[in-house]
């Protein structure tokens, strides 16, 4: 379990957007057309076999259904290579979001064009976009990681969350890259 620091897209990024299948609902979600009107969407790079994504999986669930009724949308988006890691295919994908409570959509990005369109580098790898659909906050959840003795708490995002919600700006925030495993890339023939 090699560490991967995410690459920190530029604040005021405007969302790249996509369209991928929802392996919960079975529909295709699109991002711009789906958010609208949202005051925040959170984007998550996350996969189902990732010990920093298990770690925080809880806390994911938490942290949606907390913000469910407040305007928040989350999207979460697995775009690991599944002929590498099966264990991360759209069936497994399926079962993951269902076991772990996500009321949110659990995204699969065979091509992986969402995972470079954001840059993303690791497994959990967060982008939190304001109400206009610019980046407002990237980084990590929080400061626990697996085998930390550190409690899970979400309180990064909790409190970029909040301030986007209060019409703060948070761009002065110190804002920490998150950690986890790489993406794991389709192999280039």
């Amino acid at each position: 379990m090699a560490l991967m620091l995410s690459t920190m897209m530029d604040l005021g990024t405007e969302a790249p957007d996509f369209t991928l299948p929802d392996t919960v609902s079975g529909k295709d979600i699109n991002l711009h057309n789906d958010a609208q009107g949202a005051h925040a969407a959170l984007v998550m790079f996350i996969c189902n076999h990732c010990p920093y994504v298990i770690h925080i999986q809880e806390q994911l669930a938490a942290l949606a259904n907390d913000y469910a009724d407040k305007g928040v949308k989350f999207y979460a988006i697995s775009s690991n290579d599944v002929s590498r890691y099966p264990q991360d295919g759209p069936e497994l994908m399926t079962a993951f979001a269902k076991t772990n409570g996500f009321n949110f959509p659990y995204l699969y990005d065979e091509s992986q064009a969402a995972a470079r369109a954001y840059d993303a580098a690791c497994t959990p790898d967060f982008f939190l976009f304001d109400g206009d659909m610019e980046l407002a906050y990237r980084g990590r959840l929080d400061e626990s990681r697996p085998g930390s003795g550190l409690p899970v708490t979400g309180t990064d995002m909790r409190n970029a969350i909040d301030k986007i919600l209060n019409g703060e700006s948070i761009k002065e925030v110190d804002q920490k890259p998150s950690a986890g495993c790489s993406i794991k890339w389709l192999e280039q023939s």
